[in-house]
């Protein structure tokens, strides 16, 4: 994975969540929690906590040693839930080599059996393979701009196999997105921490200043308020757009590109993404 941290001791309810990031090439939230005596059955509360709080694709458990009982809860967790949740069981030790300094040393004691969730994968995915594969393909000329021309913009070196690629803004809970949505392709920034409230404070403090960010960026934009849901978001589109018409690949690129540009130009210009 190519994670990004996006927030240290998160607040879950009246707990706070240790690690939370991002896998850059998926999208997908990581969170970990660290333990540096023997797992306890508190710490596997506080692990379901945060996953319910945080709706992460990936939860990986960090302790000093683990017990049978706590590793075999993992490995259940592992075949009960779907193939978009993974729990990992990870042993934390410490190495010497000579008179060196002391360093940290990992084990991984219990992980996903990621055999039977890409079965179940296949088979409830078969009818989409098509238009997955159309993605992961679009996806792949998009990093490939990427690094020629924003190496500073993503790390991502696997292209999703979803309709969307994500970035980080470089604030927790704000991503920016590249995607094909029903009205055509979208280049947007998203507001989506797991606090509607500090979405919603974070669109109006940019709102107030939309006309100096559409007067940067050229032209209007749409802004998206979202009330039935969390997030919140800015957004450009170009219209119609089909990832199947695979001979406008080469326009779709560059339009992303160029608005993508625009939009973090236009932010800069007004001090940034807003973080409260």
């Amino acid at each position: 994975m190519d994670l990004a941290l996006d927030v240290a001791e998160h607040p879950v309810g009246g707990f706070s969540l240790d690690l939370m990031g991002r896998d850059e090439a998926t999208g997908e939230v990581v969170i970990v929690e660290n333990q540096r005596e023997t797992s306890d059955h508190a710490h596997l509360g506080q692990i379901l906590t945060y996953a319910a709080g945080t709706d992460p694709t990936t939860i990986v458990w960090v302790a000093a040693t683990f017990r049978p009982e706590h590793r075999a809860a993992i490995d259940w967790l592992n075949a009960r839930t779907d193939e978009n949740t993974r729990f990992f069981g990870v042993e934390l030790g410490v190495v010497r080599i000579g008179q060196s300094e002391p360093a940290p040393s990992f084990r991984l004691v219990a992980q996903p059996n990621d055999w039977e969730k890409t079965v179940r994968a296949a088979t409830s995915q078969a009818e989409a393979t098509g238009k997955q594969l159309l993605y992961r393909s679009f996806w792949s000329r998009w990093i490939e701009v990427l690094q020629a021309e924003r190496q500073g913009w993503s790390r991502a070196t696997r292209p999703p196999r979803d309709s969307w690629f994500s970035m980080t803004a470089g604030t927790p809970g704000a991503t920016y997105y590249t995607s094909f949505t029903k009205r055509g392709l979208s280049s947007e920034l998203v507001f989506e921490s797991t606090d509607a409230e500090l979405n919603l404070s974070r669109f109006h403090a940019l709102e107030t200043d939309q006309a100096r960010v559409e007067r940067a960026y050229g032209q209007p934009l749409n802004w998206q308020e979202l009330p039935e849901r969390k997030a919140t978001r800015v957004a450009d589109y170009l219209l119609d757009a089909d990832v199947s018409v695979e001979e406008n690949w080469n326009h779709y690129l560059e339009w992303l590109l160029d608005r993508q540009t625009r939009l973090r130009g236009a932010l800069a210009a007004v001090g940034g993404v807003p973080r409260s």
